[in-house]
């Protein structure tokens, strides 16, 4: 009896073992299919975002692609709405979130975060010729917008003062219209998409001073693909220590962002 229980055991462990060496097939699945389906809003300047001619371009696209070459696979994107993004993730609908998804301690409980890769943070956008807030502390009876689904809606419970209205967009070019027009005094908005905006538009809108909060930005993955996950995130820490991931941070930003120091 002994020596059975002591053979049940063993052969219970053996399959534990194979089990764990197995993994969870996450990558393998990836690899076989020979691409990663990655889902974003292609309206997400710099990070993604469709240029006039339709091309998607951005740091995330250039930054996937690479990892992609890498790796041997090749990166389909999937457009989606990013109010529902988390959502159609665990519908798998796609492989993974990248398209400057701030990691948050609610959003940690729905998915798996890479490490972070670019510290990012909220600003509050007004128009350019608005002499009325001069500080974010100046907020008052104001009007905001800030993009549905998006860190902003967080963001402004931060502020010193509550805005008298809260309007979510589908995407922050609808909210820019809507401040440009004077529907809205300001606009929450992620730095450095806030920054390429008013860069391409010049004239047209400001920053108040200050950051609202300092922000990471991760890759998503659902919690059960913890193969996947490591396997791009090796391939990211990699591209961080030879230098690709500065060399499109500074194409993008006109300086390295992705430096895990100056986190």
């Amino acid at each position: 009896m002994k020596k059975m229980l002591l053979l049940l055991s063993c052969i219970t462990l053996s399959l534990l073992a194979v089990t764990a060496f197995a993994g969870d097939g996450s990558w393998d699945k990836v690899k076989k299919d020979g691409k990663l389906i990655v889902g974003l809003d292609d309206s997400f300047p710099p990070m993604g975002y469709r240029q006039a001619d339709g091309k998607l371009v951005g740091f995330d696209i250039d930054a996937a692609e690479e990892v992609g070459k890498r790796l041997g696979i090749k990166i389909e994107w999937q457009p989606t709405a990013w109010d529902g993004v988390i959502h159609s993730l665990d519908a798998k609908k796609f492989d993974c979130i990248w398209n400057g998804m701030t990691i948050t301690e609610e959003r940690a409980k729905q998915v798996a975060f890479s490490k972070p890769y670019i510290m990012d943070g909220q600003i509050a956008i007004v128009n350019f010729k608005d002499k009325r807030f001069k500080s974010l502390k100046a907020l008052k009876n104001y009007k905001a917008g800030t993009q549905k689904g998006s860190s902003g809606i967080e963001a402004v419970k931060k502020l010193a003062h509550a805005p008298n209205e809260l309007k979510e967009y589908g995407d922050y070019p609808k909210a820019l219209l809507d401040l440009e027009a004077g529907r809205i005094d300001v606009v929450v908005v992620d730095n450095v998409t806030g920054r390429d905006m008013i860069a391409k538009r010049p004239g047209k809108f400001k920053i108040i001073p200050g950051m609202i909060s300092k922000e990471p930005f991760g890759v998503a993955f659902r919690k059960d693909d913890t193969d996947l996950r490591k396997k791009v995130q090796q391939t990211l820490d990699k591209m961080v220590k030879d230098g690709a991931m500065a060399k499109i941070s500074r194409k993008w930003f006109a300086e390295d962002l992705t430096n895990p120091k100056k986190f």
